[in-house]
């Protein structure tokens, strides 16, 4: 045991990192790789030319998900799977996501160079458009992987600058017309993610690595306020439909509902947007977004059921719509996936702490098919969706030092 991960190489790890941050490099030393964008294209091309370099396979589906193949004694088993995405928020961080697929990256190379053979094939995966920043929902590849939606139900989704998916994937899949094409919703043996931690806790506690039991339940909200423009001047108080004021009376009921001692409570309004935006015009419009995230399904559902209730509550003269858009229920992952992580971060005595995530990941969707499990390393202050997102090159290697073995066992 421990061949593949004594082959993990830490300056390669980091040089193929450094590479990939390059791809969308921002100004204060993030990225901006918008999904579907020219930039995550370039990113996923260099995966592909990764793989070509050491004799994988690869090959892309039908909602641009790309894959790299190891093959397995038994071509007719189903894949031991690891991944992420390589997408990123538009002030993103140079490891949230990018760690995993890289990080599957050298795990496959690692166990390449082992010379390992395994009964299963083992593949990494870039997802599509997990972050969901430019077209929303996130985590599209992997759900429409897993048959939750079609690629046409999503199709007509648009972005801030009404460029569609429908359009955007077509760009892509033309980039990559030289893949081969995979289907959707084949088996998967079993799922592993390597990711940042995306919180404080492994540092604080001075852990080297997080073995994940499970992802957040969370329900997302869009609302939409309707009242009526006018003179900021002349028009009187008393005869507004102010849409700013309901919605800031909105928020400041759903805060007071929201309220938690314990602070396990995730409440965010993320988007905010006036109309017209002008200074001295009384706001018409206000459109703003909930995400709601708490690892037990009945505090979930008690909390958000009254959301609709208190928007209306709180209109203020104005018409008000509140749509759910996202609703995920809490995953818990396999515990033999979780056995297995454990164990290989022991053999290579680091340590550990079981613990749930915070964010959503492509596992969760995953974990509704196989058996799934994650691996966090720390992350510096526990900072992520920002520039100033930052890992060690020594955790990082230990991650995918413990993804290595932990693929093996699965995989043999």
């Amino acid at each position: 045991m421990g061949k593949a991960s004594a082959q993990v190489d830490e300056i390669r790890l980091w040089s193929r990192l450094m590479d990939m941050a390059a791809i969308g490099a921002t100004p204060k030393g993030g990225v901006n790789r918008a999904a579907l964008s020219a930039e995550d294209n370039q990113a996923r091309r260099r995966l592909a030319d990764w793989s070509n370099e050491l004799g994988f396979e690869t090959g892309i589906d039908e909602i641009g998900n790309l894959y790299v193949r190891r093959a397995g004694r038994d071509a007719d088993l189903p894949p031991i799977v690891t991944g992420s995405h390589l997408d990123s928020q538009p002030t993103g961080g140079k490891f949230d996501g990018a760690y995993g697929v890289i990080g599957g990256f050298e795990a496959l190379e690692a166990i390449e160079r082992a010379g390992i053979e395994t009964r299963h094939p083992i593949e990494v995966v870039a997802w599509t458009n997990e972050e969901g920043g430019r077209f929303q929902p996130g985590c599209m590849g992997s759900f429409v992987f897993i048959g939750e939606k079609s690629v046409a139900d999503i199709a007509a989704i648009t972005d801030s600058g009404g460029i569609t998916v429908s359009s955007a994937l077509a760009e892509t899949l033309a980039a990559f017309d030289d893949l081969p094409r995979r289907a959707l919703a084949t088996p998967v043996a079993a799922y592993v993610e390597a990711h940042i931690e995306q919180g404080p806790r492994l540092e604080d506690t001075c852990k080297t690595i997080g073995v994940v039991t499970g992802i957040q339940g969370q329900r997302c909200f869009s609302v939409e306020i309707t009242g009526e423009e006018a003179h900021a001047g002349t028009t009187p108080l008393a005869i507004r439909k102010d849409a700013l004021k309901a919605a800031m009376s909105m928020i400041s009921a759903l805060e007071t509902i929201m309220a938690d001692e314990t602070d396990t409570v995730r409440f965010t309004v993320g988007r905010f947007e006036v109309y017209p935006c002008s200074p001295n015009v009384v706001p018409g419009r206000v459109f703003f977004t909930i995400d709601f995230r708490h690892p037990e399904e009945a505090v979930i559902a008690h909390l958000t059921d009254q959301i609709e209730a208190i928007c209306t509550a709180n209109a203020r003269g104005c018409d008000v719509d509140v749509q759910e858009t996202v609703r995920n229920t809490p995953a818990r992952f396999d515990p033999d996936v979780i056995a297995t992580v454990r164990q290989s971060a022991e053999r290579l005595s680091l340590a550990q702490m079981d613990m749930p995530s915070g964010a959503t990941h492509d596992a969760l969707y995953l974990a509704r098919v196989c058996p799934t499990g994650m691996i966090f390393i720390p992350c510096a202050g526990g900072v992520s969706h920002n520039e100033a997102e930052s890992a060690t090159a020594s955790d990082l290697a230990a991650g995918v030092k413990v993804l290595a073995d932990t693929l093996v066992d699965l995989a043999t």
